[in-house]
């Protein structure tokens, strides 16, 4: 039973990602003006990591109670790690990139978060098949 728990966790982190990545963000830049849509976005991306970053936490310890140290293991620790890496170290560059009107950092730190994000996806994929 515990063990459908993680399967249940980890396709609740892969549906949190979708449906942040496919429908709030656009959403949010299709409907608020830029100053609105930055102040919606730099409060909710902290949420966003943080459950997220629990929530594969979570998954982590079930694989290690049911010692399951295996491929899966190891992806969920590095998605877990990329969630803890996002939040609180390229989150507050990218944040100070934009605000130093520094385009092309700003540019390649966004692009480093997105290619994060989109790996996160593809592990998650290959944890759940």
């Amino acid at each position: 039973m515990i063990e459908q728990i993680s399967v249940y966790l980890t396709s609740m982190i892969l549906g949190i990602m979708l449906f942040f990545s496919f429908v709030i963000a656009p959403v949010v830049f299709t409907t608020l003006d830029e100053n609105n849509a930055r102040k919606f976005i730099r409060r909710i991306f902290p949420f966003y990591y943080n459950v997220n970053l629990g929530i594969s936490f979570i998954v982590l310890m079930i694989f290690i109670l049911l010692s399951k140290i295996g491929v899966d293991f190891y992806l969920i620790l590095a998605i877990t790690v990329l969630f803890a890496t996002s939040n609180y170290l390229l989150m507050p560059l990218i944040n100070k990139y934009r605000d130093e009107k520094q385009e092309k950092k700003f540019k390649y730190s966004h692009f480093l978060s997105v290619l994060i994000n989109f790996v996160q996806m593809i592990c998650l994929v290959f944890v759940l098949v």
